[in-house]
């Protein structure tokens, strides 16, 4: 937050998956909450108030999730309860995983998955979340893009830095930010929290 800040950006949003792996989902939501920033529903958010299934989630995953669903208070889950699968904000569209079918989840890698996801949006620029790999996709033919910003924490291109995306809707130009940030105690309170240590291990390598 201190480097978008410093940015002195007009808005903020957020592409959702506010919890899930980390030791803290209520004090996150609540740094959400006390900014106003709008924010998309991801499947980590939905998983945890019991809607989202669990059953395709790695088995770390699962007991983060499991833990994040005992753990989360009343407000917070009602705060997830409201957030949608998709959003426009300044002609942006935001999704956390695909504007396709934007409530089932799908990873978006290749070229050839983002084809059909340039059909399910009207507006220039579509930014997504959920593989935590920073990439832009190009329409064929056009010039609309897909944007994957990466991921705030457990980004998974082998750098640790956090990512953060800088978009100037009249410009249309993007640029991706990497941010140095405490690691080291984020990964020792996933371990206090008695969360897998594989959580607090990939946050240093970036995997």
């Amino acid at each position: 937050m201190a480097s978008i800040d410093r940015e002195t950006v007009d808005s903020i949003v957020c592409l959702g998956d506010i919890v899930g792996y980390g030791a803290e989902p209520n004090e996150c939501i609540d740094l959400i909450r006390s900014r106003g920033i709008p924010s998309v529903l991801g499947n980590h958010d939905e998983a945890s108030i019991g809607i989202g299934d669990i059953t395709f989630f790695n088995r770390w995953a699962r007991e983060a999730m499991l833990w994040t669903s005992v753990n989360l208070s009343d407000t917070s889950r009602e705060f997830l309860r409201d957030l949608d699968f998709t959003m426009v904000v300044d002609s942006v569209f935001l999704a956390h995983a695909t504007p396709y079918e934007p409530d089932r989840w799908h990873y978006l890698f290749s070229d050839f998955e983002a084809r059909m996801c340039f059909s399910a949006f009207k507006q220039n620029i579509c930014f997504i979340g959920h593989t935590h790999i920073p990439i832009i996709f190009t329409e064929p033919g056009g010039s609309r893009l897909i944007v994957n910003v990466g991921s705030v924490g457990q980004p998974r291109d082998r750098n640790p830095r956090a990512c953060w995306g800088l978009y100037d809707t009249e410009s249309e130009q993007y640029e991706l930010k990497r941010v140095e940030y405490q690691i080291d105690k984020a990964a020792d309170l996933i371990i206090k929290a008695g969360l897998p240590d594989f959580l607090a291990n990939r946050l240093k390598s970036g995997t």
